[in-house]
This record gives structure tokens, C-alpha cells and sequence, in this order.
């Protein structure tokens, strides 16, 4: 059995983690930013960071005292090295590094996006290669065929917004508070739906991509009308985003031949009405649908020591040197989409 130590720290989350190669987490700490960045009504880079700084030590030596470890006991030491905000990223990074210097551990550097991408596999172990993962998160929309560590084939991705973006600033729009996405999701249960006519982007196109720009100006016009309840708004907007993930998810599937599952991650993951639709079109392709616990959909260390466990297993490891990357897409030989603001 081998333990890794995992640290994430890419966003407005400083996380750690002790993972096991037999799926087990032996201990995991997590601690928000949610008060510090509410009154911005987003994550302020400069603030998160900081906070990194100041929590990333202390939170290592709690997990590793709950786990009733130390770090010599630990196999490896893998952290996220991107893509994230660059000054949390290197937070976490320099940490860990600084860690296998003192231990003489290996050093892993984890792709954030691959943690999302291996997590159903920590929480389910029958998981086989390869899998449809639909991929969706605050900054990142995109569809993907797995088909190994390390091997990832886009098939789409957001032209402009991430679904997780576009939740966030609808949600704002609706005066709802940060974190968006999930005040969203309660305000929605409370709605109507249809009560509002919302646009479906590229829903239907021969394009395979994502976009949720014109979703998102479309609810602060239906709010500026003052024509609609909030939570039908909400409501509408959260059946436009399913009928394009599901209509997007559909295209792919159709097109990329034999896969094992249908496979969701990411903080969007953890919305149970997305969750719901995207497990009936599993069912409609007779597929497994495989999604992470909802603790394991948004950014969390878990997946990333999964990701460190994954990649030791097969003998990989990162120098000391190894860089911190603002963007670092999962599938560098993707072609590149129309749009401003795309994401990789």
C-alpha cells in the first residue's frame, strides 16, 4: 500500500489530503475562502493567495495528525502545479517541494483538471478506462474521452463561459451572494422552469462546443425586465444549462464510439438536477454514470493525492524545477476553437 500526501490550493480553497492506493482517505482538511472573497462577489487572486500563505502549513500538520502520521511515513508528495490562479498555485507548489526537499520524497505535480478527471475512479473502483467525462467547473466546460493516465482527447469545450462561471455571475445578477452555484441550485427548486424564455446556445449545432455568454446576458435581461420571479429565473436558467449539457453530452457520445461510462466531475458536478438528467441519458446509451461524491466535486486535496497515487503507480515523478502553469490544458494537441476568452 502506498500513501500520498496531496495539496491543492489553484483557486479560493487551501486543501490537504492523505490518500492510500487502495482508495481509502485516511484524512482531509479543507478550508474555505467563502468570507473573505463574499464581499467582492468573486475570488480576488490577491486575497487568495495570501490566504494560502498563511493556512497551507498548519492545514498539513492537522491532516497529518488526523491521519496519526508523519511525513517520513508518507510515499509521495503531490500537489496541484496548475492551471489555477498563479499566486495560490505557487503556494501550494513551492510547499510541496520544499516538502520532498526536507523528505526526500518524490514530488508529483498534478494537472488540477486531471484531479477532476481521476476522481470518479477514487470513489469507484470498478471505473475502467475508457470513460466520456463531461468536465464542468467554475472555470473550465469541456467534454473528454480517458482513456489512461496522462491521455486525454478533447472533444469539446466552452467558447467563451464556463457553466460554473455563468452560475456565478447569474446568480450575482440575481443578488444571490458568492458562491453562486449553489444558491442557484436551491433558489431554482422554488421556480418554474419554463417560465422564462431562455436561450439554448449552439443546442442542435453541428459544432460540438459549449456556450453560456449568451445564456448568462439573457437572464440580466429577464431580470432588468422585472417581468419574472427570481426563482423562475433561476429556475429557467438551470433547465437552458441542462438541455445544452445534455444535448452537447449526446453529440459526443454519438460520436466517440465504445466507452465504459458516462463520467461527470468537477464543482458543477455536485448540482443533483444535472446529475439527474445526465444519469437518464447514461441509461439511454445503457452506460454506468459515475459521479464523485459531492465532497469530491469541488476543488478539494483528495483528488489530487488520487492523481499522485495514479501517476506513482506507474513510476512518474517531477524535479524540483518543475514550473507552476497559469493555464495547462489536459489535451495539449486539441485544436484551437473560435472565440475570445476561450478555455483549454
Amino acid at each position: 500500500m502506498r500513501t500520498v500526501l496531496g495539496i491543492e490550493s489553484s483557486c479560493d480553497e487551501t486543501a490537504a489530503a492523505l490518500v492510500t492506493s487502495e482508495r481509502v482517505i485516511l484524512a482531509q482538511r479543507i478550508a474555505s475562502q467563502d468570507e473573505a472573497h463574499r464581499p467582492y462577489g468573486g475570488v480576488v487572486p490577491e486575497i487568495a493567495a495570501r490566504a494560502h500563505a498563511e493556512r497551507i502549513a498548519p492545514l498539513i500538520e492537522a491532516t497529518l495528525a488526523d491521519a496519526g502520521m508523519t511525513l517520513d511515513e508518507v510515499d509521495a508528495i503531490a500537489a496541484t502545479a496548475g492551471p489555477g490562479l498563479i499566486g495560490g498555485v505557487m503556494v501550494g507548489l513551492v510547499t510541496a517541494k520544499a516538502l520532498a526537499m526536507a523528505t526526500g520524497k518524490p514530488l508529483i505535480a498534478v494537472n488540477h483538471l486531471e484531479g477532476h478527471a481521476l476522481s470518479p475512479r477514487l470513489a469507484d473502483g470498478d471505473l475502467q478506462y475508457p470513460y466520456l467525462l463531461l468536465l464542468v467547473s467554475g472555470g473550465h466546460c469541456q467534454i473528454l474521452l480517458v482513456e489512461g493516465v496522462g491521455k486525454f482527447r478533447r472533444l469539446a469545450t466552452t467558447i467563451d463561459d464556463a457553466l460554473g462561471e455563468a452560475f456565478d455571475k447569474s446568480a450575482k445578477l440575481l443578488g444571490l451572494g458568492y458562491p453562486g452555484g449553489p444558491a442557484m441550485e436551491r433558489l431554482a427548486l422554488e421556480g418554474d422552469p419554463k417560465a422564462v424564455p431562455l436561450p439554448r446556445p449552439l443546442k442542435g449545432s453541428d459544432e460540438p462546443h459549449f456556450s453560456f455568454a449568451g445564456l448568462k446576458s439573457a437572464v440580466m435581461r429577464a431580470k432588468q425586465s422585472g417581468q419574472y420571479a427570481d426563482a423562475d429565473i433561476a429556475a429557467s436558467f438551470q433547465q437552458a444549462a441542462i438541455d445544452c449539457l445534455i444535448d452537447r453530452a449526446r453529440r459526443a457520445l454519438d460520436s466517440v464510439g465504445k466507452v465504459n461510462a458516462l463520467v461527470v466531475a468537477g464543482g458543477v458536478a455536485a448540482n443533483k438536477a444535472i446529475r439527474g438528467a445526465l444519469e437518464a441519458l447514461a441509461a439511454d446509451y445503457e452506460l454506468d454514470f459515475v459521479a464523485p461524491p459531492l465532497d469530491l466535486c469541488t476543488d478539494n486535496a483528495a483528488m489530487i493525492a488520487w492523481a499522485g497515487v495514479e501517476r506513482f503507480a506507474m513510476g512518474q515523478s517531477d524535479p524540483l524545477d518543475v514550473a507552476a502553469r497559469p493555464r495547462w490544458p489536459l489535451d495539449p494537441d486539441a485544436e484551437t476553437v473560435r472565440g475570445a476568452g476561450v478555455k483549454a
